[in-house]
């Protein structure tokens, strides 16, 4: 890889001006890179154009915009997004072109669009990218798969993107987005044991101030991580965190995670837990629960709650 030092100008088209998207694109221009930019917010297209960036109002017009080898990122949602982008953007394409997916594809769908795309000899590299909301600041972490000559072309723009260390070639197609899945199952499962343990102070009778354990947790501790540091931030904000529902959301990476650890038969409670635990989280009515608590009555005589008006 470049050592950071040195500045390859790069021109890339760039399609998804998320919330991770957008920033990237600002990263690029930052050294430099000649970025044409897609997606179907023109507003957001707008946006990056006032950073610099060239805008284009369809794939056809992004490809247009660019000559030579046509270097494609996408940075949009996993699945069928992803295939129906592809889909559109194929016929665009020619022999030498590289598309990259930065999204959170699955791998086994990375491995599949690396063939189709081969047949018309296109290079397809996955990448997984981490770093969030904060990347633009600090960099992204970048787990990247594919053949190794589309790979060292790319090298500019992976050093752009990442902070000194933060990139990886893990091997063939499809193992950057692997080992990008099994990053977010174990992310899962760090996030559950903190919430869990401050549960635990939340509930002890000593009036705990739960920000300034976190705080102390961050220099020294054995348990300290990124994650951490940003449960600082969320309890300084908002300490009983009593503007928000206990509704947590998963993208996909969790499940594949342990569907991966079943096929492998690899034992991964805590991780296969994590991700129950999500699904917990957003039944408010749960059935499951109402027949514990009516079971316990009928075998014990164990008191109930009933619902007023019932």
């Amino acid at each position: 890889m470049l050592t950071g030092e040195e500045t390859v100008v790069m021109q890339i088209g760039f399609v998804g001006l998320g919330k991770m998207g957008g920033n990237m694109v600002e990263r690029l221009l930052r050294d430099h890179h000649q970025v044409v930019v897609y997606d179907s917010s023109n507003e957001k297209v707008e946006g990056s154009v006032r950073k610099g960036a060239a805008g284009s109002s369809s794939l056809r017009d992004l490809t247009g915009k660019l000559s030579g080898r046509k270097i494609i990122w996408l940075m949009v949602p996993s699945g069928d997004p992803v295939d129906q982008l592809l889909a559109d953007l194929s016929p665009l394409l020619s022999g030498g072109d590289i598309v990259v997916d930065g999204g959170n594809s699955y791998y086994k769908d990375s491995l599949r669009r690396h063939d189709t795309l081969g047949e018309k000899r296109v290079s397809f590299v996955d990448c997984g990218t981490s770093g969030g909301i904060w990347g633009l600041q600090v960099g992204y972490c970048l787990m990247v798969g594919g053949d190794p000559e589309a790979v060292g072309i790319l090298e500019p723009v992976f050093t752009s993107l990442a902070p000194p260390g933060g990139v990886l070639h893990c091997g063939a197609s499809g193992s950057g987005h692997l080992v990008k899945m099994i990053h977010n199952g174990i992310e899962y499962g760090m996030m559950e044991a903190y919430a869990e343990g401050f549960d635990i102070l939340r509930a002890s009778p000593y009036g705990f101030d739960l920000e300034k354990i976190a705080e102390v947790w961050t220099h020294g501790s054995v348990v300290r991580s990124w994650l951490l540091d940003l449960a600082v931030l969320a309890l300084k904000s908002d300490p009983r965190l009593e503007d928000l529902e206990p509704w947590v959301a998963d993208s996909g990476e969790g499940r594949w995670t342990v569907v991966e650890s079943i096929e492998r038969s690899v034992p991964a409670p805590v991780l296969s837990l994590a991700l129950q635990m999500r699904f917990a989280s957003r039944d408010k009515n749960s059935f499951a629960q109402r027949l514990l608590a009516a079971l316990r009555n009928e075998f014990g005589g164990h008191a109930v709650r009933t619902r007023e008006g019932d």
